[in-house]
């Protein structure tokens, strides 16, 4: 099969569109439960510390795999059938098949985005060991951006693995070498560092979380510290259109904060796909 999938690059970007569109249905779970996860056990500690023993000890077990998916209206578990990324929704017409309460758009539009990224991956790098690589960078990268847009939150369970992994992966020098890759972690996140206390400085409040150095801080050892100023520019320039956007059409108050990582892992896309085309052609 893997002769085969190296042989016929249509076929390894069907499978790569498949096997992305099963993975986006599961990062439908990781986005909606695993702030949840995070929040229990924030309160867990919180009644740890308090003394309240018995409060931290009867939560309910609540994690990836249990309970089962269920609907949210009628409480209904969702069953394999009904769980088909994109046809299922397609077949239910957006309804749930029991008390006919409305799906979100949204389930459908992560397992699409995370199919056609895959496939995206696939079609660019070729069958090997850097297509699967950067599959699972851009999955990790849907993950957090639905999570930041929700909550404002990047889940260290998510940013500190993609860290690791992004050594591990320029270990043989995959899409860097791996000086670069080390250098550009900790560029990465000294660099929003900075930012953050050089605005809190001279502002008194606070520009961004911790979540989002830790964030560039993993796409810098993805990528190389080489690739670092086009994230930042491309990141800016995207939350600058988005934020203005917001505040003129939607009517998004200035005070209210707007998540930073979503445009920080759209500039990490980009780069990890066309960064060096881009540079090349700025350069040139």
């Amino acid at each position: 099969m893997l002769e085969g999938l190296q042989q016929s690059p249509p076929m390894f970007i069907v499978v790569a569109v498949a096997l992305g569109l099963m993975v986006g249905s599961f990062l439908n779970v990781v986005i909606h439960r695993l702030p949840k996860m995070m929040e229990r056990t924030w309160r867990e500690q919180c009644a740890e510390l308090n003394g309240n023993v018995a409060v931290s000890t009867e939560v309910e077990t609540y994690n990836l795999v249990v309970p089962r998916s269920a609907c949210p209206s009628c409480g209904v578990q969702i069953t394999a059938l009904q769980n088909i990324p994109v046809f299922s929704y397609l077949l239910l017409r957006g309804r749930c098949a029991n008390c006919k309460a409305k799906i979100g758009l949204r389930y459908p539009l992560v397992e699409l985005v995370t199919g056609g990224l895959s496939g995206l991956v696939a079609w660019h790098f070729g069958f090997g060991f850097a297509a699967i690589s950067a599959i699972v960078f851009a999955w990790a990268l849907v993950a957090l951006t639905c999570i930041d847009f929700d909550t404002q939150l990047l889940p260290d369970d998510i940013t500190l693995p993609l860290l690791w992994l992004g050594l591990l992966v320029n270990t043989p020098g995959t899409f860097i070498d791996i000086k670069s890759a080390v250098i550009g972690a900790a560029a990465g996140y000294l660099a929003l560092w900075s930012v953050y206390w050089l605005f809190k400085l001279v502002t008194g409040k606070e520009g961004m979380g911790y979540g989002d150095f830790k964030l560039l801080a993993a796409i810098g050892a993805w990528l190389g510290w080489q690739m670092l100023p086009l994230v930042i520019l491309l990141s800016a320039g995207v939350g600058s259109v988005v934020g203005v956007g917001l505040i003129v059409l939607a009517r998004h108050g200035r005070n209210v904060p707007i998540p930073f990582g979503p445009y920080l892992a759209i500039a990490g896309v980009i780069a990890m796909l066309w960064g060096s085309t881009i540079m090349r052609a700025y350069l040139g």
